[in-house]
């Protein structure tokens, strides 16, 4: 199948060859080659070398059909999701707590089988939130954008910003970092845990409102993406979030993870236009 994407470069950016161009596009270096040898990308509706310079003004395209995607294919669940944000290439959703982000074996019932009842063919993944926790999640509708969407998440060009309540606020500084090393726990295959042989984690939090009741309400951003990241750092600090069946020694039975992505930002693929997409307060706790 083919995708095409224009661009029109931006009257604010200076002159860079078309070969810088689709660097900082962030476009796959086998794409690049794929793109000039099949003369695919054009400025002005005409090809030129990747040598050439690109001026502000000018319109540049790109006709993609050689997108290679394993991923699978996600049944339609029925339901539709609610959905946040969408343009041509993109689908930002508003994911419940309790509900998987894709399914195993046979299931149908996660949010991507919900995309694809919205969409009317199988989203592409982008990245996941744990099942407990709520909020925004991002699905591309093509396999042309995937790899891009990749790139920005692993170079912290996607921004993706978290609330959440945690217990004992008393211990906590007006704002801070967390860079505990993430690893399995050996003693239960659910669960995280901070260990000097973990991978590289880094969470930085701010609190946004102290209670009575010696909880709080923190803003989190995340530099990683390690599974269970931010209940494992908060915990790790003595600050568990509330409502946290895995890491809250004093959570209590039917009570829901106080864990929601409410912001997110992303350069859309083949652009440089930044995109801000906020959970609307109704949404939030």
């Amino acid at each position: 199948m083919t995708y095409n994407f224009t661009l029109i470069y931006p009257q604010d950016r200076k002159k860079i060859t078309v070969r810088q161009l689709l660097k900082e596009l962030l476009i796959p270096r086998k794409w690049q080659h794929l793109l000039r040898i099949t003369k695919t990308v054009t400025v002005n509706n005409s090809y030129r070398n990747f040598n050439e310079m690109i001026l502000p003004g000018d319109k540049i395209s790109f006709e993609i059909n050689f997108t290679e995607c394993n991923q699978q294919t996600y049944p339609a669940s029925g339901k539709s999701p609610s959905v946040i944000y969408e343009d041509s290439d993109v689908l930002v959703i508003n994911k419940e707590k309790g509900q998987k982000t894709h399914p195993n074996l046979n299931e149908t019932n996660t949010a991507l089988n919900d995309c694809a009842t919205y969409l009317g063919s199988s989203p592409y993944i982008v990245h996941r939130l744990d099942m407990l926790t709520g909020g925004l999640l991002l699905v591309a509708k093509n396999p042309a954008v995937v790899p891009i969407l990749n790139r920005e998440l692993t170079s912290k060009i996607f921004h993706r910003e978290y609330l959440a309540t945690v217990d004992n606020s008393n211990k906590l500084e007006k704002s801070g970092t967390i860079s505990f090393p993430i690893g399995q726990d050996p003693d239960d295959q659910r669960k995280r845990m901070v260990r000097d042989d973990g991978l590289k984690a880094v969470t930085h939090y701010e609190i946004i409102q102290n209670n009575p009741d010696n909880t709080a309400l923190v803003k989190v951003a995340l530099e990683t993406g390690r599974t269970h990241q931010i209940r494992v750092h908060l915990a790790a600090i003595g600050c568990p979030i509330v409502g946290d069946p895995l890491y809250n020694p004093n959570f209590q039975e039917n009570e829901e993870l106080q864990l929601l992505a409410y912001q997110m930002s992303f350069i859309k693929p083949f652009s440089f236009e930044r995109v801000y997409v906020s959970l609307p307060e109704s949404f939030r706790y």
